[in-house]
């Protein structure tokens, strides 16, 4: 049987068979398990994890469906694909029956294949071009995740995204307003949608929204330290602090020891990281707090990120406002 490296958290409140299916997903994408790989069954790996088979079980049949996994009967469950989901392979399926109509409907009409390229080639180049020349607006309630997130926009949309923060919009300075006024878009995550539609009704822009999530394997890390465990939080803003704690308490771990601040301090900064076991911090504070950490204690870097499929969406969406004009 094939060592799988799996650490399964029971009390952090995240259903045990995703904590499997994730890993799994995870071991395939470093390359520790590769296609072809026979996996272990799910009795062998329930009994390694002490899990219910039906915790495995429930992970197996996710990956099936996804095509990540292949079973034979009497051979056993097998890795099928690189992590490249079945969905996937739907989708190009798809686009590719949507240009084979197009190919059909242009030789129909007595245009060659040349000039059909051309018409999708200046297409393509024309969405392209409307994206890099986009100015968008991601708002969020602090600075630091702002930031983060409007630069992952920015490379994973192709076009210039400026942070903002719910406070900047209910200030109002003279300089958020040419920036709002220069944007085409704004973008705020679905929780403060409807917020900044109020702030900004003014200004007459498109609001789209995104969803972000806790990064599980952040939360699973926290999880698999001792109850008695005390945690330093480092951050830079109070909303950032506050939105942790929440994070915190719905995967089932608001009774932690855990101190928050966000203080600037450089005293304060190391007295916090000498007092704890080990120290959460905000990604930007990770580097301050590494100079600091001359006991080389346990750091987490405590991560959000965009929602892959949103992301994908909010693309579509932002693209329709260029069919439309």
């Amino acid at each position: 049987m094939i060592a799988i490296n799996i650490i399964v958290a029971k009390k952090s409140g995240i259903p045990l068979y995703l904590q499997v299916k994730k890993q799994i997903m995870d071991h395939i994408r470093n390359g520790s398990l590769k296609v072809g790989t026979k996996m272990p069954t799910e009795r062998e790996l329930a009994e390694t994890l002490k899990v219910s088979r039906n915790t495995v079980s429930s992970a197996y049949k996710e990956l099936e469906k996804e095509g990540v996994l292949k079973s034979y009967q009497g051979r056993g469950t097998f890795v099928a694909e690189e992590d490249k989901p079945w969905k996937e392979k739907n989708v190009k399926d798809k686009i590719i029956r949507f240009v084979d109509i197009g190919i059909e409907e242009a030789l129909e009409s007595g245009m060659d294949i040349e000039e059909f390229l051309d018409i999708v080639t200046t297409r393509v180049k024309e969405k392209s071009d409307f994206m890099r020349k986009l100015t968008a607006v991601y708002v969020e309630c602090n600075i630091e995740q702002s930031r983060m997130f409007s630069r992952e926009l920015s490379s994973a949309m192709n076009m210039n995204v400026v942070p903002l923060t719910i406070g900047d919009l209910k200030e109002m300075k003279e300089e958020t307003v040419d920036i709002l006024e220069k944007s085409q878009v704004v973008i705020a995550t679905f929780n403060h949608v409807n917020e900044v539609s109020k702030l900004i009704e003014r200004f007459n822009k498109e609001i789209f929204g995104v969803a972000i999530n806790a990064d599980l394997e952040t939360i699973v890390k926290i999880a698999r330290y001792p109850n008695e465990t005390k945690f330093g939080f480092l951050c830079i803003s109070e909303e950032f602090m506050f939105k942790i704690q929440r994070a915190l308490e719905s995967a089932g771990l608001g009774g932690i020891d855990i101190r928050f601040t966000n203080a600037q301090n450089e005293s304060q900064v190391k007295e916090l990281i000498e007092s704890s076991d080990v120290i959460i911090v905000s990604p930007g504070r990770y580097k301050e707090t590494e100079k600091f950490n001359r006991d080389k204690k346990d750091v987490i870097k405590f991560i959000y990120s965009l929602d892959d499929g949103s992301v994908k969406a909010l693309r579509s969406k932002i693209l329709e406002i260029n069919h439309k004009n």
